[in-house]
């Protein structure tokens, strides 16, 4: 264990003892490092370098909340690169093998034609109807037209919430029939 490490951990013991200024102190510690980590493994797979700071809060947050499973005769160093490695493998999951490219470089060179729009228009038609009335209701109202939540809710006279739940089961239907029609 370095001098650095063996330090987190006399300030992980006197915060888990109750020291909340010691507390503080290990946080304070700990951010530029795990900074430090997370832009250069973001820089390295090509991500935008400005986004490490959510892991670095993410990665602070979860050892605030499992300080309690460290075993202060273990190595503190361990214990919180897995964490950190874990929350950049997670935000690395969430974004996903996407590249983001602005839909205005794309406006000129795929014009869509008509004959597909109306034929994409007659099939969502189709697939709406094997739908409950409610759920194809609120379905072409916030997936189709771009009504809000709220808007709907008041226009059919019911909850948010029970809005939220027609919207989401419409999709869950109308997904299943997809996978059974491949």
């Amino acid at each position: 264990m370095n001098e650095r490490e063996r330090a987190w951990a006399d300030l992980m013991r006197a915060a888990i003892a109750g020291d909340a200024a010691a507390y503080a102190r290990l946080l304070k510690d700990l951010a530029p490092a795990l900074r430090s980590t997370a832009r250069r493994r973001f820089a390295r797979v090509g991500l935008a370098v400005a986004d490490a700071e959510d892991v670095v809060q993410e990665t602070l947050l979860a050892i605030h909340l499992k300080r309690h499973t460290w075993n202060a005769a273990e190595p503190i160093g361990p214990w919180i690169w897995a964490i950190a490695r874990n929350k950049l493998v997670d935000a690395l999951r969430r974004r996903g093998n996407r590249v983001d490219i602005p839909i205005e470089q794309f406006m000129d060179v795929l014009p869509a034609d008509d004959a597909s729009a109306a034929m994409g228009s007659r099939d969502m038609e189709r697939h709406l109807k094997a739908l409950p009335p409610r759920q194809r209701q609120v379905l072409r109202a916030i997936a189709v037209d771009g009504a809000s939540i709220s808007d709907m809710a008041a226009r059919l006279d019911m909850t948010p919430g029970a809005v939220r739940v027609a919207l989401h089961r419409g999709l869950t239907a109308l997904a299943a029939k997809f996978r059974r029609s491949e």
